[in-house]
């Protein structure tokens, strides 16, 4: 689960670590009173959706004056946000975040991810703060450092000196610095983040620490832990049809393919996309039923997989051991009384009750494309989805 980076701020600001001041405002004229509020004579409007690189698609604006700021807030908010994250279609700005200028004299980049070659969460910290951390680990990956963080304690008091020292510091920032680390460390394991960024982090000419921007996601899995984080969310900044899925008990992830996947078992998901692509076509989707799917959720899974307009064919590729065959034959046919199945439908079905469920799929004259095996079921998908289009 994402947040939006006021709230991340917020959060920063409980734990200890220095963000700037900062009002939210949802309309032009907030954005001035807000403006006017902070007092000072700079100010920055930020955009506030989940999607990094908003400076370049425009939603980071510099203002001097109240005026200033409800300009830069009209031209954002009720827009469409064009940045490398979002897509080709942009996501729309619903609120913005006035925050008081900072006088800048360094930006750093600081973040914690879960480092699956250690299996612990780990601390990346560099001086090239203000750009793509990704441009900066493909070319210069010297300047990225790290430090382990331990689940019990988190970051020790001598790894963060140490990051800090490395960073080249000036002698009277690095004890705010290493605090800001082990802040941001404690918070990272309270949370059950799975991400924290900060870029930059910045020494201002005062000698100062302070987190310019932020950014959180959460393990979705123990959410049950956190209710205070779960009622951050914002669902109009997610995909819609993976929000119904979630609703329905379903694992849903949109594509950018023509081939819906039904499939149960997250691997034999990864291995049905990995399969169409081998067959030249390019899946529309991640969708795993589970092992235990009733045919109310084959249907909503169907639903979902429909309303994605890029979906040319549909490959469901069932092996029954808990999810009995009969039971998805059953799934698609109420589907099929339910939803119009408008586009070509491939089915392969292995495993408990194959039989029964290939006899139901036979008998119900539904226009329904039988495959083999997983080769013959991700051909028979490409060349369908190519006839379709």
């Amino acid at each position: 689960m994402k947040i939006h980076e006021y709230q991340a701020k917020e959060l920063f600001r409980q734990a200890g670590v220095p963000v700037p001041r900062g009002v939210l405002a949802v309309t032009p004229d907030e954005a001035a009173a807000a403006y006017a509020e902070l007092g000072g004579e700079l100010a920055v409007v930020k955009a506030q959706i989940h999607a990094g690189g908003r400076g370049k698609g425009g939603g980071v604006k510099l203002v001097r004056s109240a005026d200033e700021a409800r300009e830069a807030a009209a031209a954002m908010i009720g827009a469409p946000l064009i940045t490398p994250q979002t897509g080709p279609e942009g996501q729309v700005v619903k609120r913005v975040l006035v925050e008081a200028g900072t006088d800048i004299a360094h930006e750093y980049y600081a973040g914690i991810t879960v480092d699956r070659a250690c299996g612990r969460p780990t601390l990346m910290v560099s001086t090239e703060g203000g750009m793509d951390i990704e441009k900066v680990a493909a070319e210069t990956p010297e300047k990225i450092l790290t430090e382990a963080l331990d689940p019990e304690i988190g970051l020790r008091s001598y790894q963060a000196r140490r990051l800090a020292y490395s960073l080249g510091l000036p002698g009277g920032s690095i004890r705010a610095a290493a605090g800001v680390m082990q802040a941001m460390g404690r918070l990272f394991l309270a949370t059950d983040a799975s991400l924290m960024e900060i870029n930059p982090l910045v020494l201002d000419n005062a000698g100062e620490i302070i987190a310019l921007d932020a950014k959180m996601n959460f393990d979705d899995n123990a959410l049950f832990r956190h209710p205070e984080i779960v009622e951050l969310r914002d669902r109009d900044e997610e995909d819609a049809r993976e929000a119904e899925a979630e609703e329905a008990g379903l694992n849903y992830i949109a594509l950018d393919g023509s081939i819906g996947c039904m499939v149960n078992g997250a691997g034999l998901a990864m291995g049905t996309m990995d399969t169409i692509q081998l067959a030249g076509g390019k899946p529309a989707n991640f969708l795993d039923v589970g092992g235990g799917a009733t045919a109310e959720q084959v249907t909503a899974a169907f639903k979902i997989i429909l309303s994605d307009p890029h979906v040319e064919a549909i490959l469901v590729n069932i092996f029954g051991g808990i999810m009995k065959c009969d039971v998805i034959a059953e799934g698609i046919l109420a589907a099929a009384k339910e939803v119009d199945i408008s586009v070509p439908l491939v089915v392969r079905l292995e495993g408990t009750n194959v039989e029964r469920g290939r006899d139901l799929l036979e008998g119900s004259g539904i226009d329904i494309i039988t495959a083999s095996d997983l080769a013959d079921a991700a051909a028979k998908a490409v060349e369908a989805a190519g006839a379709e289009a």
